[in-house]
């Protein structure tokens, strides 16, 4: 199994797994010919997704969803709430997510997992594969709940958000309300609260540690480095990445279990 990231942060995310003659897209913010260029520099065509998994509506994760579905005649799964909080027009092929049921795709359990997020019915997810173990998604989210940290115990392999720096946050170009809405319960996660998701998991058993969804106004790279790199047993800071906004990451391999 390998992933990696078509890009990641506040201007569009799109996250690529593949494990055999499985290629899954998690969310899709670009439009049809950017997700298409992005796709060719990992390798990969449009007509070799598998399916689409949504985790929520907000057009960062959800612009090219629709229409990417319709050209290709891709399946989508998304929850109930985030197909009703806004209007897709035709999915040929549409699986709705009922009460964070797991769900398979071939050979792959998809887990949803529910989040505190300003969205009608968000979703994370983790990935399991039986012989290559479990890989989490998780940005998105205000807060870390403990059915959170119990949700991403078990990973092999882990992309999370470190969205914002709460100094640039208070002193960047937003204005006080967006600045409220990020950094509420609601919102995206700081550095801070990244670093304390992260103290809580067993770092350990990361083959990869992906930081992601940096925002280009209100974080670097630089600082959220600074947060979590202090928190990380030495071996794990020779496994982790961060994203970046315009391409992403490359592939990354998750080694089968033993």
């Amino acid at each position: 199994m390998k992933f990696a990231s078509l890009g990641s942060g506040s201007s569009g995310n799109a996250t690529v797994i593949a494990c055999g003659d499985v290629v899954l897209l998690v969310d899709c913010g670009f439009g049809i010919k950017d997700t298409e260029r992005r796709l060719a520099r990992l390798g990969l065509e449009a007509k070799d997704i598998s399916a689409i998994v949504v985790t929520h509506e907000h057009s960062d994760h959800i612009k090219g969803v629709a229409p990417l579905a319709r050209k290709y005649k891709m399946p989508v799964y998304m929850t109930r709430g985030t197909f009703l909080a806004r209007e897709y027009g035709n999915i040929p092929s549409l699986h709705l997510i009922e009460n964070y049921q797991p769900f398979s795709i071939a050979h792959l359990t998809i887990t949803p997992v529910a989040v505190p997020h300003d969205a009608r019915e968000p979703a994370q997810y983790t990935i399991t594969s039986p012989d290559y173990g479990v890989l989490g998604v998780l940005t998105d989210l205000g807060y870390i709940t403990p059915h959170v940290v119990e949700a991403y115990l078990t990973c092999d392999a882990l992309l999370v958000e470190a969205n914002h720096d709460l100094d640039m946050l208070a002193r960047g170009p937003y204005p006080y309300s967006l600045r409220q809405r990020v950094a509420s319960n609601w919102g995206h996660l700081n550095n801070q609260q990244t670093a304390n998701l992260l103290s809580q998991l067993p770092l350990l058993n990361l083959q990869h540690l992906v930081v992601g969804h940096i925002s280009q106004k209100n974080n670097t790279v630089e600082l959220a480095a600074k947060s979590i790199d202090n928190i990380l047993p030495e071996p794990v800071l020779n496994r982790i990445h961060y994203a970046c906004q315009d391409e992403g990451f490359d592939w990354l391999a998750i080694t089968p279990k033993k």
